[in-house]
C-alpha cells in the first residue's frame, strides 16, 4: 500500500539551484528515484537534491496539467509558488492591457 496515495506534482530544486519540475502517483519513491541518479538525467547530473515543493491531486490528468502550467511559469513565479508568496503569485498572473 502506498504511503501518500494521490497524484502529486513536485518541484526540486538542484544543487545547482535550478528546479526540476515533475509528477507522479508515489512521491515518495519518485524522489528516493531522484536521489539515487535513476530518475532523470537531468536531476542525476545535479545531486544533491531538495524537495523544494509538493502539490496533490486527486488524478494523474490533474497533476500533469499542473505540472505543464508550472514549467511555463517564470522563475520568479515559481519562486513564490515555493515561498507560499499567494499575493505575489497573485499580482504576477497576468497583466490585461488597456
Amino acid at each position: 500500500m502506498k504511503t501518500n496515495q494521490g497524484c502529486w506534482v513536485y518541484i526540486i530544486r538542484c544543487a545547482d539551484g535550478s528546479y526540476y519540475i515533475g509528477s507522479t502517483e508515489d512521491l515518495e519513491k519518485r524522489l528516493r528515484a531522484h536521489e539515487e541518479g535513476r530518475a532523470t538525467t537531468y536531476t542525476a547530473q545535479r545531486r544533491p537534491l531538495r524537495l523544494a515543493y509538493s502539490e496533490k491531486h486527486g488524478t494523474m490528468d490533474a497533476a500533469r496539467r499542473r505540472e505543464l502550467q508550472i514549467k511555463r511559469w517564470t522563475r520568479k513565479k515559481k519562486d513564490a509558488l515555493i515561498s507560499g508568496s499567494m499575493e505575489s503569485l497573485k499580482s504576477m498572473g497576468k497583466k490585461r492591457i488597456t
